[in-house]
C-alpha cells in the first residue's frame, strides 16, 4: 500500500465537507419547498415541470408522479391563456424580453377536474451550467377573494338596512310633503271645473295661470316620489359625473318638512362654479342625508336657534372636493370621538339610531377614493363633518330643469305610427294626446294581448308599453314582439312605475329597453321618442 501525500487528507476533508454541506443544503430545499404554504411548480425551458411541491398537489389536483415531465401550460394555465403563454417563453428565450418575469400579477389557473383559481404568481428564473429552471411561486387567492366577496356583500347590506332605516324615519315628513302640492292639484283642477260646469268662462290668462300652479305641484310630488325610490332602489353601483349642489339640494327638499317644522335654518354655500365628481349619486345622496339627519336629531333637544351650514369648495393643490356639514348643536363629546364611525355604535336612545349611518357613510365615501371625517371644531359651535372626494373625469352632462325649461316647439315627423299599451285609460289617452302633437297617430291598447291584436302586420315606429297588465303584461308582450315582430324590439320603451319591484327590475336589465318612470313630463316622452326616431 503506498504512502499518503501529506495534502491528500486536507484535500480529501475539504471535499467531504463541502459533500456534506451541498446535501444539507438540498435536504433544507427540499424542505422548505414541501413545507411551503404557497405552490412551487418548477420547469426547464422547454415548459417540462421538474418539480411539484405539496401545496401545488392539493390546490390543482395532481401527484407530483403524475405532474413531472408534463408540460406546465397544458397542466395549470386554462385554455384561453395557453397560446399567451407559449408565445411568452418563446419571446423571451429569443429575446430575453419578459413582461411577468419577477413580476407580481394576479391571473387565473387551472385545476385537474378544470376549473379555475385566482393566484397571485411570481417567476424566478434559475441559471445553472447546463440548463436555465423557472421557479414559480403562486398563493391561491380563493379564501382572499371570497373574502372580499363577503366584506362587499356585508357593506352592501349595512347600506340597504340604512337606507331602510332613513325611509322609516321620513315617512311622516314625505306624507304630509305629498299631500300639500296633492291638495293644490285637486283645488285647482276642481276650481276649473266648477268654473267650467257653472257658465263662468274664464280666460286664456287665468286658465294658464291655473294650469301652471298644477303642473308646478304635479312636478313637486313627481321629485318626492322619485327621491324615495332612488334611495330604495337596489342596484349596482354606478358611478358618473355630478355635481355636489344638485344632491344637496335633492336631500334638503327631502327634508323640507321635518326641517321646516323643527325650526332648523339650513345655509348653503356651494360655489355654482364647483367641479364635477365622479360618484354613485345614490350613495353620495345617502351619504349627506345621513349627515343632515344626524345635524336635524342633534339639534331637537337645543333651545333657542337651532341652524345647520353647509358649504362646499375645491382643495386647493388637491384635485379634491369637500363638503362640510356642521350644526349648532352640543357637539361630539371627547370620549366617544374616536368610536362614532364603529358600526352599531349610537347615542340615541332605543328606536331612535341604528348605530349604522355614519359607519356605512364612512365606507361609502372610502369605496369612492374619499375620506369622511369628524372635524376638530365647528364654525357653529356644535358637530362638523368633512367629506372630500376625488374629482370626476370630465364635465358632468347638462341637466334640463323641469320646473322652468319649456318643452321647444318640434317639428312633427310625417305618417309616424304609435302603440300605447296600458292599462289605465288616463294613462294611454295622456301618452296619444303627448304625441299627437309631434305628429304621431296613435292606436290604444288595455293590455298585451289587446297590442297583440292591434298591432298585427301593420308598421309601428314606436311601442310605449305598461310592466305590469292583466292578461298578458309587459314582459309576456315583449317576448311575443321577439317570437314574432323581433324588428320591433328595438321600438319598445316601458313607461312604469313600477320599476323597484324585483321581478321588474330584473326584467327591465336583462332587455336593456328604454325606460320612463311614473310620473312623466311630456318632456321625457318626447326626449325618447326623438331617440328612437333618429335610428331609422
Amino acid at each position: 500500500m503506498s504512502e499518503s501525500h501529506p495534502w491528500e487528507l486536507p484535500e480529501l476533508a475539504s471535499l467531504t465537507k463541502r459533500l456534506r454541506d451541498l446535501q444539507e443544503t438540498e435536504a433544507v430545499s427540499a424542505a422548505v419547498i414541501a413545507s411551503a404554504l404557497d405552490c412551487i411548480v418548477v420547469a426547464d425551458e422547454d415548459g417540462c415541470v421538474v418539480e411539484f411541491n405539496p401545496a401545488a398537489q392539493r390546490t390543482f389536483g395532481y401527484s407530483r408522479e403524475e405532474a413531472l415531465g408534463r408540460q406546465l401550460a397544458e397542466l395549470i394555465v386554462p385554455p384561453k391563456f395557453q397560446r399567451l403563454h407559449s408565445e411568452g417563453m418563446a419571446r423571451y428565450m429569443r429575446t430575453g424580453e419578459a413582461r411577468v418575469l419577477g413580476r407580481r400579477v394576479e391571473l387565473e389557473a387551472m385545476r385537474r377536474d378544470g376549473s379555475t383559481v385566482p393566484v397571485e404568481l411570481t417567476i424566478t428564473e434559475v441559471r445553472l451550467p447546463e440548463r436555465r429552471l423557472f421557479t414559480a411561486h403562486l398563493r391561491d387567492l380563493s379564501a382572499q377573494k371570497a373574502a372580499q366577496a363577503e366584506i362587499e356583500r356585508q357593506r352592501e347590506s349595512l347600506f340597504q338596512t340604512e337606507k331602510m332605516a332613513a325611509l322609516g324615519s321620513l315617512l311622516a315628513g314625505v306624507a304630509h310633503e305629498l299631500n300639500n302640492p296633492l291638495a293644490v292639484v285637486l283645488g285647482q283642477a276642481a276650481m276649473l271645473l266648477d268654473g267650467l260646469a257653472g257658465g263662468e268662462p274664464e280666460g286664456a290668462e287665468e286658465i294658464g295661470r291655473r294650469a301652471r300652479i298644477i303642473e308646478q305641484a304635479a312636478e313637486r310630488c313627481a321629485r318626492i316620489v322619485r327621491s324615495f325610490l332612488a334611495i330604495a332602489r337596489q342596484r349596482k353601483t354606478e358611478r358618473r359625473d355630478i355635481h355636489l349642489g344638485d344632491v344637496v339640494a335633492q336631500v334638503l327638499e327631502l327634508l323640507a318638512y321635518s326641517l321646516r317644522t323643527t325650526g332648523i335654518e339650513v345655509q348653503t354655500d356651494i360655489p355654482a362654479d364647483l367641479p364635477p365628481i365622479e360618484a354613485d349619486p345614490d350613495q353620495l345622496h345617502q351619504v349627506l342625508l345621513n349627515l343632515v339627519v344626524n345635524a336635524q336629531q342633534a339639534l331637537e333637544a337645543r333651545d333657542g336657534p337651532r341652524r345647520i351650514r353647509i358649504e362646499a369648495g375645491r382643495s386647493a393643490g388637491v384635485d379634491q372636493v369637500w363638503i362640510t356639514v356642521a350644526d349648532n348643536g352640543p357637539g361630539v363629546p371627547d370620549h366617544i370621538r374616536g368610536r362614532i364611525f364603529d358600526p352599531f355604535f349610537t347615542t340615541k336612545t332605543v328606536g331612535e339610531g341604528t348605530g349604522i349611518g355614519l359607519a356605512v357613510s364612512l365606507g361609502l365615501a372610502e369605496a369612492h377614493g374619499g375620506t369622511l371625517r369628524l372635524l376638530e371644531r365647528s364654525p357653529l359651535g356644535g358637530a362638523a363633518f368633512e367629506l372630500r372626494l376625488p374629482r370626476g373625469g370630465g364635465a358632468a352632462a347638462a341637466q334640463v330643469d323641469k320646473d322652468s325649461a319649456a318643452v321647444p316647439a318640434l317639428k312633427p315627423p310625417p305618417n309616424r305610427r304609435a302603440l300605447i299599451v296600458d292599462d289605465e285609460p288616463e294613462i294611454a289617452s295622456t301618452l296619444a294626446e303627448i304625441l299627437a302633437r309631434r305628429g304621431y297617430r296613435c292606436t290604444l291598447a288595455g293590455n298585451g294581448r289587446e297590442a297583440c291584436d292591434r298591432l298585427g302586420e301593420d308598421p309601428c315606429d314606436l311601442i310605449l308599453c305598461d310592466i305590469r297588465m292583466p292578461d298578458m303584461d309587459g314582459p309576456a308582450f315583449y317576448r311575443w314582439l321577439a317570437e314574432n315582430r323581433p324588428e320591433l324590439t328595438e321600438r319598445i320603451v316601458f313607461v312604469t312605475g313600477d320599476t323597484l319591484g324585483p321581478a321588474a327590475g330584473r326584467f327591465l336589465a336583462r332587455v336593456g329597453a328604454p325606460v320612463v318612470e311614473k310620473p312623466f313630463t311630456p318632456a321625457e316622452i318626447w326626449k325618447v321618442a326623438t331617440s328612437l326616431e333618429g335610428q331609422t
